[in-house]
């Protein structure tokens, strides 16, 4: 790793990786790229697990999601950046509102977050998480990514899958008038999953945090308004 002099009211270096025995060219600018990153320097500085977490305070300092006393659900929580803005938006240290963080990883402890390693998609998931909240959420939120296969086609109609189950999640746990925000990529959300979520929510919104890197696709879609679940018309309750 090398770095050129400088004076003391020069711009931050760029670091430049040295080619390993080992390393593959991708990890090697996945490497460089980390450590010129602004935002990973400043996670560090301020005690954020990660960069991901200047995302949802700039998505909450537009659109005003998280107050005090609110019940979140943080899917795909780990490392733990986005349950630690929540954590500290709701007042949860001074014990207002509730966090629930879950993952398939483990996630090292949040003060004031409840963490449960399982798979969202359980069928027992819902409940289980409605009994940890003491009640119904007021935002679901969730930075999960599907694997990238490197194939856009493919990567596109994964994501759209994983959102679609992200919010069919939402519906479930939502009270009324709570909120729904996902990672999408740009070009990701249209068709049958755009018109679901209008249908349920007042507003839904795309936004691209300044954290989000310059060339990266994903956006965030905000949905916000829950209308609640559908009351079950006649014919549902009729007997078969």
């Amino acid at each position: 790793m090398t770095t050129s002099p400088r004076g003391p009211d020069a711009r931050p270096l760029k670091v430049r990786v040295k080619s390993s025995r080992g390393r593959t060219t991708s990890s090697q600018k996945w490497l460089q790229r980390q450590l010129n990153d602004p935002y990973v320097a400043r996670a560090k500085r301020e005690g954020w697990r990660s960069r991901a977490a200047f995302k949802l305070i700039e998505i909450d300092e537009k659109l005003h999601l998280l107050r005090r006393g609110m019940r979140v659900v943080d899917l795909g929580a780990a490392p733990g950046g986005w349950s630690q803005v929540a954590a500290k938006k709701v007042g949860v240290s001074e014990g207002n509102g509730k966090i629930v963080a879950i993952d398939l990883l483990e996630m090292d402890h949040v003060t004031g977050v409840t963490f449960a390693q399982m798979d969202f998609l359980d069928p027992k998931a819902p409940e289980q998480l409605l009994a940890m909240l003491d009640g119904q959420a007021d935002v679901v939120m969730s930075d999960m990514a599907a694997n990238a296969t490197g194939h856009k086609k493919t990567d596109h109609l994964k994501i759209v899958a994983l959102v679609e189950l992200a919010a069919e999640f939402a519906r479930q746990v939502l009270a009324p008038g709570g909120c729904f925000v996902a990672k999408v990529i740009q070009g990701g959300t249209e068709g049958t999953l755009l018109g679901d979520l209008k249908r349920d929510f007042a507003v839904v919104r795309h936004l691209k945090p300044a954290a989000s890197r310059a060339d990266s696709a994903e956006l965030y879609l905000v949905a916000t308004g829950f209308r609640g679940k559908a009351s079950p018309t006649a014919s549902d309750d009729a007997e078969g």
